[in-house]
């Protein structure tokens, strides 16, 4: 059984930071690449950062500067340090996994999801 659970979501004032975090079990651990996407109300999913085993990682561009993805190999858990939030970094927050790629943000690359995390920046 194949598991991803995320946690550290909440609510922050504009500019304020958060770090997001999820832990892998079972077939999910080990995967070459993992990201964290999200869902904000009214939108489609969209990739926000992704890392493959080696480190290599991309991100989109309205993140680039605020956003840090990084993983703990050993105890296969992977974070995103957010920075600078801002009122449309509102979203529900998910961890993927794939094997497929490198360090892709496109949602047909991963085939393990966690259940979510709510971010709610306020202006």
């Amino acid at each position: 059984q194949d598991q991803l659970v995320e946690s550290g979501g909440g609510s922050v004032q504009s500019g304020g930071s958060l770090r997001l975090s999820c832990a892998a079990s079972g077939y999910a651990r080990g995967r070459t690449n993992m990201a964290w996407f999200r869902r904000a109300p009214g939108k489609a999913r969209e990739g926000v950062a992704a890392i493959a085993a080696a480190g290599y990682a991309t991100y989109i561009d309205s993140v680039k500067g605020r956003f840090i993805i990084s993983k703990d190999n050993a105890k296969d858990i992977l974070f995103l340090q957010m920075n600078g939030l801002k009122p449309e970094d509102t979203a529900i927050y998910y961890c993927a996994a794939g094997s497929y790629g490198l360090a892709p943000l496109y949602p047909d690359y991963y085939d393990s999801w966690g259940q979510g995390t709510q971010v709610t920046v306020s202006s």
